[in-house]
């Protein structure tokens, strides 16, 4: 598997942008928005993905919640290589605690994503392939991850716009 960390930098000064709008410019490689969801491409090598950041984050630690400092939160469905199926990945903005997982709760299905540092992934094309899927049918999708000082967080991203921006996405890699 690879990660986005080359992608999150651009990715997530352009969803930022998204919301405050001053750093919209920043980057170019911002190809569509829709709604909730962007989509962007690179050339090399071709990748291309449909991001969100979250609408609504909360942080608890022993049951109260509190406030921490975080890096970007991102969900992202990539493409790359010529393949049509999604892979799903998360970062949190912080390191994740050492063989813990991230919850993710699309209606009432519920997906197990891997960490590895600050990152998040399905173990398997088949369970992206499950994600990706729930996603497109979902209004919102709740990740549930555990850091590595023992903060819970519990991040919420709409899916308003997530069909467009991944079919966008995918027929931009296809080639």
């Amino acid at each position: 598997m690879t990660f986005p960390i080359l992608r999150a930098t651009g990715a997530a000064l352009l969803v930022a942008g998204m919301t405050t709008g001053a750093l919209a410019q920043v980057s170019t490689n911002r190809v569509a928005a829709n709604t909730d969801w962007s989509v962007f491409v690179e050339d090399s090598p071709k990748e291309c993905w449909g991001v969100s950041a979250p609408k609504e984050t909360v942080n608890t630690k022993d049951g109260k919640a509190v406030s921490v400092r975080r890096g970007d939160i991102l969900l992202f469905v990539s493409f790359r290589g010529g393949k049509t199926t999604g892979e799903v990945s998360f970062t949190g903005g912080y390191p994740f605690a050492g063989g813990s997982t991230v919850a993710m709760e699309v209606g009432s299905t519920k997906f197990d994503l891997f960490t590895d540092g600050e990152w998040a992934w399905s173990g398997s094309p088949e369970d992206d392939a499950k994600i990706v899927a729930a996603l497109r049918g979902g209004s919102a999708a709740t990740l549930t991850a555990r850091s590595a000082r023992g903060t819970q967080t519990k991040d919420t991203f709409s899916l308003l716009g997530i069909t467009a921006a991944l079919d966008e996405a995918a027929k931009r890699c296809a080639n």
